[in-house]
Formats: C-alpha cells, sequence, structure tokens
C-alpha cells in the first residue's frame, strides 16, 4: 500500500469493525423481521460486518496483491461462526470467534517454538528487523498473550450482557493489542538489527 493515502490501510482494518459496532449501538435495543425472522441488534450488526469484512479483505488483495496467512484464517472464521450466528439466530457463535481466532494463533506461534521455526519474523521482519533471540523471545510472549486474550473473551461473553461484550470487542481487544505491543518496545530496541551503513558513510571511513 505504498502508493495509496495513509488513512486507506487503518480505514480497511477498522472499518467493518466500526460498522458492527454502529449498527449494534443503532438496533441493540430493536427487533427487525427478515424473510419472517426478527432478529435483534446483534444480529443485525454481524449481518452487516460480515460482507464488510469481505469487501475490505478483497481490496486490501486488490491493493497489495496479497494476504496474511492470518487475515486469510480470520475470515474464513468470521464467515463460518458468523454465518452460524445468523442461520440459526444465536448470537453466541459468533461471540466465540476472538476465542477460537486466539486460541488458533497461539498454537501456531507454539508450534513455531516447537520447530525452532521463525514464522512470526517471516511476516514482520520486513516492518520489524530483530535477530532470531528477539523472535523468539517475541513469539514466546505473543502466544501467551493470545491466550489471555481468548480468557478474557470466554470470560466477558459468558457472564456480561452483549452490550459490554461488543465494547470489549471493539475497543477493549485493539486497547489491549495496543498496550501489548507498546509493553514490548525495550525488546524491540535490545534484538533490532543493526542498521547498514550508506556506501558513502563507507568512503569518508
Amino acid at each position: 500500500m505504498e502508493n495509496t493515502k495513509p488513512w486507506v490501510k487503518p480505514a480497511l482494518e477498522f472499518g467493518p469493525l466500526i460498522l458492527f459496532f454502529a449498527v449494534f449501538m443503532l438496533y441493540r435495543n430493536d427487533t427487525v423481521a427478515i424473510a419472517g425472522q426478527a432478529y435483534g441488534g446483534f444480529i443485525l450488526a454481524t449481518l452487516a460486518f460480515i460482507p464488510a469484512l469481505i469487501l475490505t479483505t478483497a481490496i486490501q488483495w486488490r491493493i497489495t496483491g496479497k494476504l496474511a496467512p492470518m487475515q486469510v484464517a480470520t475470515l474464513v472464521l468470521v464467515i463460518v461462526f458468523g454465518g452460524m450466528s445468523i442461520w440459526l439466530n444465536d448470537p453466541r457463535f459468533f461471540k466465540l470467534k476472538p476465542t477460537i481466532i486466539y486460541l488458533l494463533f497461539a498454537v501456531i506461534l507454539g508450534t513455531g517454538l516447537a520447530l525452532r521455526r521463525n514464522w512470526l519474523g517471516a511476516v514482520l521482519s520486513e516492518a520489524l528487523p530483530m535477530d532470531a533471540e528477539g523472535w523468539r523471545k517475541l513469539t514466546l510472549r505473543m502466544a501467551i498473550f493470545f491466550v489471555v486474550l481468548a480468557g478474557a473473551n470466554e470470560l466477558v461473553w459468558r457472564t456480561m450482557t452483549d452490550s459490554t461484550w461488543v465494547w470489549f470487542k471493539t475497543f477493549g481487544l485493539p486497547v489491549l493489542l495496543f498496550a501489548f505491543l507498546l509493553g514490548n518496545a525495550k525488546l524491540y530496541r535490545d534484538h533490532a538489527l543493526p542498521t547498514p551503513k550508506s556506501s558513502d558513510d563507507d568512503r569518508a571511513l
């Protein structure tokens, strides 16, 4: 997305989630009849979210020519669990989706550690160049973090209201992820790869 405007990437990434939040807040106390079936605000929001995510994912693929494995996995799980929630008119399946996603990511990262494969670095090394030890530490921390997020999602959706879960999903989870990434700033610095000197600097020396 090098040649696109700076706002395009965050709009594509967060647009479907904001749409989900907006539709839910608009219809949270109402029901709407579709094809003879009454749907509450949560299901209506899910019904808006799925095509929006498909569209933004397709746009990202069109712009960049590629999709990260996590994007593909997320899209598939959203379609499956979101579709089940709509089909059965039951919000629980869609609420379970983040738990499945986070546990899947944790298993993938844990498997990479066990096999001594730097799968996280293969995806992020261009944006965050670090040595092998740095990637090992970050992979372990991120795997544990995803397990914690899965547990937090289970706690919220099983014990609290739909509104609380929607706020947690829309704002709480992104804030936790941002805090995690920020909290590892020292790791990034300690294991950053040295910046190669330019040819002009070499000649000056």
